[in-house]
């Protein structure tokens, strides 16, 4: 078989809940929560607006907002948008547009902290003021609770009331991953199969629904080869625009290489800050270049990901990417008419006899193929002496207590015998 490159380990977003004045929960029409009132916000006014009255005006605005949005109500949603800028309330009504394709159970924003923007103060005038903005939403079915991302939004005030007048000032100061939503772009369709939710271009449909159907069959070859439950619950975003949810689609070292596609892990936290919570789960971004040849093989890789991750971030990244490439061969291998055979020549052969140590970041940066390689030999010698079970306690017990590289190798000595040195040894000498 030929190797599909650029399988990519979660590069997480981390997401914290910022403290705002005046902020309103939405909820759908038959939550809980009550939600903000549209036109009252709308018509907010301030004469000497403090940070405290202009904190609650702008977040009274964004409750309007999200309200609009579960309510399918266009004109509360742009209504504090700036009507002399047709070409921001156009792209506003797509994204409003693109946001009711999603079926969100829980949906706010509310203002998190001032950043400057001197450019937008020379544009719109003194009283231009740019915030971060957060979105914290749970989409039904999808996620089991609430995750988190950042926006930028200046606002001006005219005539006693905020009007939102760029919604791209600073780019730069949000989170890398976060920040660019699969209904930011241009007007997208939402395709649902089985429990596998499809995000692609609206004039894509019929390779939504060519994906869908992969994406569900990926799921059921993940289900059947990691041995913890997993709902299969899954958003695969296959969109044209390389931005989304993405800045870079190489990696490595030189010339570096592709990545196919890679699992994209959601918080619910300050999307800045260093990960000091549990991950929610994970969204499947497939590179643009390659969403109109996908495999399933490498969809089984993702979905692995998509799997684990709700069982801790601490396995070292050699299991990770190992545990998922040893699900996809052994996907492969379901059909009778497949094999991983060349792969397996290549890996003894060409990538064993250098293997010094269980690869991390630094030695899939350098050799991302020989890495992935390794990685999948040292899973499947695991499963050949501890079996599949105990392979997979392995790895809970890593994404749980593994805290640092002492920590992990008094894990593997507990669960296999062998020091990290004695299991390289014998990753390399086992034959398969």
């Amino acid at each position: 078989m030929t190797m599909q490159r650029g399988r990519l380990f979660a590069g997480a977003t981390v997401l914290v809940l910022a403290s705002a004045v005046g902020v309103v929960v939405v909820t759908k029409p038959d939550g809980k929560s009550a939600p903000g009132g549209t036109a009252a916000a709308a018509e907010a006014t301030l004469k000497t607006p403090s940070p405290t009255s202009r904190t609650a005006a702008l977040n009274a605005i964004l409750a309007q907002r999200a309200t609009a949005v579960l309510k399918d109500d266009v004109k509360g949603f742009i209504a504090s948008v700036d009507p002399k800028q047709p070409k921001l309330v156009a792209e506003q009504r797509v994204l409003f547009g693109n946001l009711r394709q999603f079926d969100f159970t829980t949906l706010r924003y509310f203002v998190a902290d001032e950043r400057v923007a001197p450019t937008m103060i020379q544009k719109f005038g003194k009283t231009a003021f740019t915030t971060r903005v957060m979105m914290r939403y749970e989409l039904t079915g999808l996620d089991p609770k609430p995750v988190q991302t950042d926006l930028g939004y200046t606002f001006v005030l005219r005539s006693g009331r905020w009007i939102l007048v760029a919604d791209d000032a600073i780019e730069e100061a949000l989170s890398e991953d976060g920040h660019r939503q699969p209904w930011d772009f241009q007007p997208v369709k939402v395709v649902h199969r089985g429990t596998v939710t499809v995000v692609v271009d609206k004039k894509e449909i019929p390779m939504g629904k060519k994906i869908a159907g992969i994406s569900q069959d990926a799921v059921a070859a993940v289900r059947r080869h990691w041995p913890r439950p997993w709902n299969g619950k899954v958003l695969v975003v296959a969109m044209p625009e390389p931005r989304v949810m993405s800045m870079h689609w190489t990696t490595g070292t030189g010339n570096g290489w592709t990545i196919a596609a890679k699992a994209v892990t959601l918080y619910d936290g300050e999307p800045l800050s260093v990960k000091a919570v549990a991950p929610v789960g994970s969204r499947i971004v497939i590179n643009p270049a390659v969403r109109k040849s996908l495999d399933e093989d490498l969809l089984v890789h993702e979905m692995t990901h998509v799997a684990t991750v709700p069982t801790g971030l601490g396995t070292p990244t050699w299991l990770v990417e190992g545990l998922a490439e040893y699900v996809r061969c052994r996907s492969i291998e379901d059909d009778p008419q497949w094999t991983v055979d060349p792969y397996r020549r290549t890996v003894k052969t060409k990538y064993l006899p250098s293997m010094k140590v269980l690869p991390g970041e630094a030695e899939f940066d350098a050799n991302g193929d020989r890495s992935y390689g390794q990685a999948w030999w040292a899973t499947e010698y695991l499963v050949s002496t501890e079996g599949v079970k105990g392979m997979a306690a392995l790895y809970l017990d890593l994404a749980q207590h593994g805290v640092s590289p002492a920590a992990d190798a008094t894990i593997i000595k507990k669960h296999t015998g062998k020091t990290t040195a004695e299991l390289v040894t014998a990753v390399k000498k086992f034959r398969g």
